[in-house]
């Protein structure tokens, strides 16, 4: 939907479809109110199986997460267990086509939500189990975790203005967005219950450091007297919007670190 309230799209995108199973999962798992659980059990067996039929890796890896989450409540649904097999070897197949020793990822592309992707294969490779699946994410994620992080030592995620194209160097540096500090966040943290290497929670702090401050420009987009976050870091300056996905990004990622019981260390300069 656009600023004026008109819609922007004939039908929903493969990712916003996605996006809604995932929650639907999360709201299945985590409500405690019946009526919200039970609404999201009967969109959650509607909304699942056109991932399917998807083309995004990014869509199918949402749709993992939120099919992790319904199974924290339904675990012995054989037709959900069925979509899970389906969408892990999805991912899977692209992976054996692309991983390389010096690219291991399984698009030419490093691009927007990458986190996402494996931290998808990680739960599918522990749920399953599926070694193949856990072996990808861990891999894919500690690429990206080294790719991400600045020479000073900071979360610097890949930029949306270029991006990293496979035998590019080096990858885009602006803008950077809050969705990505939090799929950060997500699998990091994921990644370090299932192995305890603090390497993995370490990252996870820098990615939420970086919403406080602790970035390129040294000017944290969390805005304490508003509440809300900034879309972006520009080159020059942070985004003065702060939009619905980037205040989510923030909220999440602030629930996430507190329920890991990470401690979180704000930025020297709050």
């Amino acid at each position: 939907m656009s600023f004026d309230r008109k819609w922007l799209e004939e039908a929903g995108s493969e990712d916003s479809h996605a996006r809604a199973v995932w929650a639907l999962g999360a709201t299945l798992w985590r409500s405690q109110n019946k009526g919200h659980r039970k609404l999201s059990n009967q969109l959650f067996d509607q909304a699942l199986p056109a991932i399917e039929g998807f083309t995004s890796p990014r869509a199918w890896a949402f749709g993992l997460i939120g099919i992790h989450e319904y199974f924290r409540r339904f675990e012995g649904d054989l037709e959900v267990s069925r979509m899970r097999e389906v969408l892990t070897e999805k991912l899977l197949v692209l992976w054996r086509r692309t991983n390389a020793p010096d690219w291991p990822w399984l698009e030419d592309i490093v691009c927007y939500d990458n986190m996402r992707i494996t931290h998808a294969l990680i739960l599918s490779g522990c749920w399953m189990p599926n070694q193949e699946a856990l072996e990808a994410g861990l891999s894919g994620l500690r690429w990206l975790i080294e790719l991400q992080t600045a020479p000073q030592g900071h979360f610097r995620p890949i930029g949306s203005n270029g991006f990293l194209r496979r035998g590019q160097s080096p990858a885009a540096q602006f803008d950077q967005q809050p969705l990505e500090a939090c799929a950060m966040i997500s699998a990091s943290l994921e990644a370090f219950r299932v192995t305890k290497d603090p390497f993995f929670s370490h990252a996870a702090q820098l990615a939420f450091e970086w919403f406080l401050g602790r970035n390129d420009l040294d000017r944290p987009l969390y805005d304490p007297i508003t509440g809300g976050c900034h879309d972006a870091l520009h080159q020059d300056r942070i985004n003065g919007n702060q939009g619905a996905e980037s205040c989510l990004s923030f909220y999440l990622s602030l629930a996430e670190m507190r329920l890991s019981q990470n401690p979180i260390q704000l930025h020297k300069s709050l």
